[in-house]
C-alpha cells in the first residue's frame, strides 16, 4: 500500500541514513602493461587536464602534446594521486566515500585513470603508436568549460604592485554588450593577466591571479549614470566571482534574466597582491536560453555561514568551525560552494530533517581554486520546508599549511585572503508545494525509487502518494492576493528575487565598509 502524507505546517519524520561508496582501491600498476600517450594519457589530460594546461592559459605548463607532456610524467602521477584535498590535479575535491556523487562538469579521473598515469610514469612514459593519438581539440570553441559562449564581456585592466596592500572597492562600470533581454542558462570568468604561466606563484593562496573576489550585478545604465532613478527590475545579481572559480550552470529551470543593454556593477571588488607587478582583467562568458525561454523556478540563497565571530588557534590543525540556517520554504539545492580562507582545509554540508542528520557532500578545500560543485539535476537535494542545514568546516592553522604566513598566531573573521571566512554560497530554487510534489514525483518515476528505497538528499521521494490537506486550498485562495502584492513589492524593492549571492558579502563587508572601500586609491595609481 502507498503511503501516505499531509504537507502542512510540520515536518513529518522519515528516517534517514548517510549512505556512500567506498572508493576502490587503485589498480596495481602491473594491470597496465602497455600504457602509452597516444592511445591512454592524451584522453584523459584533453578531458580532464589541457582547458588549463595549455597557451594562454592558467596553468604553468602546456599539456597539449607528447613533447610537451612526456618532461612531466612523474609530477602527473603524484599530482593525480593525493586524493582530494589541496594540490590535487584536477582541482577537484569531492570526497567519493559519503554523500551525493553525481556531479555537472565532474573533471576528477576514475582509480583507473590514476592508475593509468602511474603506470605510464614508472614505465618510462612511452608515447605509443601515432595512430592511437585522438585529433587536438579546438581551443577557439573549447576554451570555455560552458561551451562556446553566445557573448563575452571584457573588463578593464587593473593593475596591483607586487608589495600592494589587500584593496577593496568598485570597477568602472562596463557595458555587457546586449541589445535584448535574454535569459542566461551559463556563465564563466576568466582572469586575463601579464604573469608568465612558467613563473613561480607566490607561496600564498591566489597564486598568479590578482582578483581575490568580485560582488557584482547587472543594471541598465542611464545617461546620467548609475546614480540617478533606474527602473529596479533591470537588477539582477549574480554569483559571486572567487579567484580559481569554475563555471556557474543555473538550474535549468531558473534561468536569470539579463536586461537588454546592462552593465556590469560592482562596489566590491577585493584584490590582493600576488608577488609581482602585474595588469590583469575579467572576462566574463555568457550562455543563454533559446529566445521565448521563461523560468518556472524562483532562484534563492540559503544565507548560510558565519562570517563575524571565528575563533581559530594558533598551531593546531583540524579545528572545526559549525554554522546552521533553517530553509523557510521547500528548496531544491542546486549548487555547494564551500568559501573558506587560507586555513581552510575541507567542508561538509549536512541536512538535519527531524531527528536524522545527513551528509550530503564532503570535500577538501584550496583557495587558490575555490569550486562550486553542481549537482546533477536528477541527484540535487529536494528539502522540505523546516530542514536545518549545517555546514561543518576544518581549519588547519599549523606548519603543514603553506597558505598560512605564521602558524603562531591567533586568527579571527577578516576580510584578508590571510583571515577566515566560512560561509557556502551555493545556490537552490525555491518550490511550492505543488512543485515540490512534481519535482518528487517525477524524479521517483525516472530513478525507479520504490517505497524502501532511501535517496540521499530527498527525504520524502520514496512516499508515493503526498496530498494537501484540504485547508490548504481555503488558505490559498484566502492569501494569493496578499502574496501577489508582496511579489509587486519585491519587484519594486529589488527588481530581482531575493539572493543570497547577490546581496550577502563573502567577506562579511557591511554596506558602509564597502562605500568605504569605494573611497579607496585606485590600485592602478600605486
Amino acid at each position: 500500500m502507498a503511503q501516505r502524507l499531509l504537507i502542512a505546517g510540520a515536518v513529518i519524520l522519515i528516517g534517514m541514513a548517510s549512505t556512500g561508496t567506498a572508493a576502490a582501491g587503485q589498480t596495481a600498476a602491473g594491470d597496465h602493461p602497455e600504457v602509452t600517450f597516444n592511445k591512454d594519457i592524451a584522453p584523459i589530460l584533453q578531458r580532464s587536464c589541457q582547458t588549463c594546461h595549455r597557451p594562454d592559459s592558467v596553468a604553468p605548463m602546456s599539456l597539449l602534446t607528447y613533447q610537451q607532456a612526456r618532461p612531466w610524467a612523474r609530477a602527473m602521477k603524484m599530482r593525480t594521486s593525493i586524493g582530494p584535498r589541496a594540490g590535487v590535479m584536477p582541482p577537484w575535491f569531492v570526497e567519493e566515500n559519503i554523500g551525493i556523487q553525481r556531479y555537472k562538469n565532474n573533471p576528477s579521473l576514475s582509480d583507473e585513470e590514476i592508475a593509468m598515469i602511474g603506470t605510464w610514469a614508472d614505465n618510462g612514459a612511452p608515447e605509443g603508436n601515432p595512430a592511437d593519438l585522438p585529433a587536438p581539440l579546438d581551443w577557439n570553441t573549447s576554451a570555455w568549460t560552458i561551451g562556446e559562449p553566445d557573448l563575452i564581456t571584457v573588463l578593464p585592466d587593473i593593475t596591483v604592485g607586487a608589495t600592494a596592500a589587500d584593496w577593496w572597492g568598485e570597477i568602472e562600470t562596463t557595458p555587457v554588450g546586449n541589445t535584448e533581454d535574454r535569459y542566461v542558462a551559463a556563465l564563466e570568468f576568466k582572469e586575463i593577466n601579464d604573469v608568465d604561466p612558467a613563473a613561480r606563484s607566490r607561496d600564498t593562496v591566489g597564486g598568479r591571479f590578482i582578483y581575490h573576489h568580485m560582488i557584482w550585478s547587472t543594471q541598465v545604465i542611464g545617461d546620467e549614470g548609475e546614480d540617478e532613478e533606474r527602473d529596479r527590475s533591470t537588477t539582477t545579481g549574480w554569483p559571486v566571482h572567487e579567484v580559481g572559480r569554475n563555471a556557474d550552470i543555473f538550474d535549468e529551470k531558473a534561468g536569470r534574466k539579463l536586461s537588454a543593454n546592462s552593465s556590469v556593477v560592482s562596489n566590491s571588488l577585493h584584490l590582493h597582491s600576488n608577488g609581482r607587478d602585474t595588469t590583469g582583467h575579467l572576462e566574463i562568458a555568457w550562455k543563454f536560453h533559446p529566445v521565448g525561454y521563461e523560468p518556472e523556478f524562483r532562484r534563492v540563497g540559503r544565507g548560510l555561514g558565519n562570517a563575524l565571530d571565528i575563533d581559530i588557534r594558533p598551531m593546531q590543525a583540524n579545528q572545526e568551525l559549525h554554522a546552521y540556517s533553517v530553509l523557510q520554504q521547500h528548496q531544491k539545492i542546486s549548487t555547494f560552494e564551500p568559501h573558506l580562507h587560507a586555513p581552510g582545509q575541507r567542508m561538509c554540508l549536512e541536512a538535519i530533517w527531524g531527528m536524522n542528520i545527513e551528509t550530503l557532500t564532503c570535500v577538501g578545500y584550496d583557495h587558490n581554486w575555490v569550486r562550486t560543485y553542481e549537482y546533477e539535476d536528477d541527484y540535487a537535494p529536494l528539502l522540505p520546508k523546516g530542514t536545518i542545514m549545517h555546514i561543518v568546516g576544518y581549519m588547519d592553522n599549523s606548519p603543514t599549511n603553506r597558505n598560512i604566513p605564521d602558524p603562531r598566531n591567533w586568527q579571527g573573521s577578516g576580510n584578508r585572503s590571510v583571515a577566515n571566512m566560512f560561509i557556502d554560497l551555493g545556490l537552490g530554487v525555491q518550490l511550492t508545494d505543488e512543485q515540490f510534489i512534481k519535482e518528487m514525483a517525477q524524479r521517483r518515476e525516472k530513478l525507479q525509487i520504490g517505497p524502501n528505497d532511501h535517496v540521499i538528499g530527498c527525504p520524502l521521494c520514496a512516499v508515493e502518494d503526498i496530498e494537501l490537506p484540504e485547508e490548504y486550498e481555503r488558505r490559498s485562495e484566502a492569501t494569493e492576493e496578499d502574496d501577489s502584492e508582496a511579489d509587486d513589492a519585491d519587484e519594486a524593492s529589488d527588481g530581482d528575487e531575493p539572493d543570497v549571492d547577490a546581496t550577502d558579502e563573502p567577506d562579511g563587508e557591511t554596506p558602509s565598509e564597502n562605500a568605504d572601500g569605494a573611497d579607496a586609491p585606485n590600485p592602478a595609481n600605486r
